[in-house]
């Protein structure tokens, strides 16, 4: 009789399955709380620089969205991208995801303090570029350059012809930070 191969769930990529819950809190408690839980905590704008709370929404941001479907899209990037990332960064990716989250949140209360800005894509633009990265040799792949060019035209693009809610600026200013922060650790 042929021995039978027991196959068991096991959690991965454990810091990507935390942002994915501390995301799914964060829009659950933002339907509880009719959207006050969100501008309160999970969005980031311009005010005073004096208040605690300023520094508080730039690193937390990055876990509120804007409904179910941007959550889904997100989160989609994040759970294909986060385990391949943490198993080669390990504890270096929390640095990645909180840099993106305040320099993000501080290059766009700079430049657009009078709109809110939430969700997680200045996080997965860094992952998409911090993958990019991603190898044994030094130097800067090809396949970093090539993906910046595409992606970095797709968005100026798209900065100029759409005017839809989404923040461009943020996913440059995320797809930068994933590069550098990988180039960073890769080259050390």
């Amino acid at each position: 009789m042929a021995k039978r191969k027991n196959y068991t769930i096991y959690l991965n990529a454990p810091l990507t399955m935390s942002f994915v819950v501390i995301c799914l809190s964060a829009l659950a408690l933002d339907y509880l709380t009719a959207g006050r839980s969100t501008v309160l905590l999970f969005s980031t704008y311009g005010s005073s620089w004096f208040s605690p709370m300023t520094y508080i929404r730039l690193f937390l941001h990055v876990f509120g969205h804007g409904g179910v479907q941007h959550l889904i899209s997100n989160m989609l990037y994040i759970l294909l991208l986060g385990p391949m990332l943490e198993e080669k960064y390990h504890d270096k990716l929390i640095t990645v995801v909180f840099t993106t989250a305040v320099v993000t949140g501080v290059i766009h209360n700079i430049l657009q303090p009078h709109v809110m800005l939430l969700g997680a894509s200045g996080v997965v633009f860094a992952f998409i570029l911090l993958a990019s990265i991603t190898g044994k040799e030094k130097g800067i792949p090809i396949t970093l350059i090539l993906v910046a060019l595409l992606w970095l035209g797709q968005e100026i693009y798209n900065g100029f012809l759409s005017s839809d809610n989404i923040s461009q600026i943020t996913h440059i200013i995320g797809g930068i930070s994933g590069a550098g922060l990988g180039l960073f650790f890769k080259n050390r």
